[in-house]
């Protein structure tokens, strides 16, 4: 048998990788309006599980301003705060 195949199939796993918890701009609606909006806060009231650094997506609709404080922001995500009367500060 040749030697590729009695070798193990196996990928390249990289440990430098960051992988981000996901925030949808719909979740903030859990949120009372006008919040300033941390990774502590989410993790306080349940919608962030994990550890580790949250990135903000623009599934959803804003309903009023928030003050958003998180590691990532999308741009779409950016443009619906700021549209709402917000702020955005990447960490």
């Amino acid at each position: 048998m040749p030697l590729q195949r009695r070798l193990p199939k196996k990928g390249f796993n990289n440990p430098f990788k960051i992988r981000y918890n996901v925030l949808n701009v719909k979740d903030l609606s859990r949120l009372e309006a006008g919040a300033e909006v941390t990774p502590d806060l989410l993790r306080e009231k349940g919608i962030v599980k994990r550890r580790g650094p949250i990135k903000l997506l623009s599934a959803g609709e804003v309903a009023s301003a928030f003050q958003i404080k998180l590691d990532r922001v999308s741009k779409a995500a950016r443009v619906k705060i700021e549209a709402a009367g917000g702020s955005v500060v990447e960490l």
